[in-house]
């Protein structure tokens, strides 16, 4: 099966957008992915701000990056955008990170006013990065997503219904790659 980076560009460590992730990335371990979690906000800010490309932090999420066949990236959705710490994180990745690999965009927010911040903002950053293969993104309300008390997460039945569906399309979109690099 293939390796899953699934990065969270919320900065909050209580963010329902990284609660998500994880809760999807179990959708995927249990299809037998390996999944690994990467909260960018787990990254010093001095090497995100500081543009420091030989931080340690900084080295070893672009070697996630390089490792993975497949990367899930939320985002909260900020003044129509993803957020700057996912921004100050792919400013420093290698020009091509995403090249050979599929992408699944996810976006959360509290308005479907933002709705489109994935087709405007976001895609066309990881489209400019090589990605070999960018799935039909998802934004999710604020209010669809429950966060429990023990911290894990319900998200409302018509939504969750849509993002099993997404998760499912890129699960199946990742073992395309392998075969599209096979025929070339």
């Amino acid at each position: 099966m293939a390796t899953v980076l699934s990065v969270s560009g919320s900065p909050s460590a209580s963010s329902r957008t990284g609660r998500l992730l994880r809760h999807l990335d179990q959708r995927l371990a249990a299809q037998g992915h390996e999944v690994i979690p990467l909260d960018v906000r787990t990254v010093p800010a001095d090497a995100l701000l500081g543009a420091d490309f030989r931080h340690p932090a900084v080295v070893e999420a672009t070697e996630l990056f390089a490792r993975a066949d497949g990367v899930v990236v939320g985002t909260p959705v900020y003044k129509a955008s993803y957020s700057g710490v996912l921004k100050a994180l792919l400013d420093l990745l290698p020009q091509y990170a995403l090249a050979g690999k599929t992408v699944l965009p996810l976006a959360t927010g509290g308005s479907t006013a933002h709705v489109l911040a994935i087709d405007y903002a976001l895609r066309p950053v990881l489209n400019s990065m090589g990605a070999t293969h960018i799935v039909q993104g998802w934004f999710t309300l604020d209010k669809d997503i429950t966060v429990r008390e023990d911290g894990s997460v319900t998200v409302a039945p018509a939504t969750a219904e849509a993002l099993d569906q997404v998760v499912d399309q890129f699960a199946t979109a990742l073992h395309r790659i392998p075969l599209l690099a096979a025929a070339g």
